[in-house]
């Protein structure tokens, strides 16, 4: 497992989000309410970009830009359709002051 720098833990305050490159991967990594969750940067409906499209912070959902599915942050599930299979969720930790997402090697 690599952990990767996401930002300082004030500069992902609730409601917002950041759009990191972690290794070959690109995350997207939300705070939700206080809580952190990471999602890969791709729709399983048709492998376009998921994390570029609006989230709702109050549903800790993402919409993703090009066909309108809302996937589950912290499940990575599809909520709607055209998707109908999950995306990859990986574990952020918040640790002296930083914030890091961990993707598998």
């Amino acid at each position: 497992m690599a952990r990767y720098e996401v930002c300082p833990v004030e500069e992902l305050p609730p409601g917002s989000m950041r759009i990191v490159p972690a290794g070959a991967t690109i995350v997207g990594v939300y705070n939700c309410g206080g809580e952190y969750f990471a999602l890969e940067d791709r729709c399983s409906h048709d492998d376009g970009p998921l994390v570029e499209g609006e989230w709702e912070p109050e549903r800790c959902t993402v919409v993703c830009p090009r066909h309108g599915s809302h996937f589950d942050l912290r499940t990575g599930r599809p909520l709607s359709l055209p998707a109908y299979e999950p995306v990859e969720t990986y574990g952020v930790v918040a640790e002296d002051g930083m914030i890091y997402v961990e993707v598998a090697d």
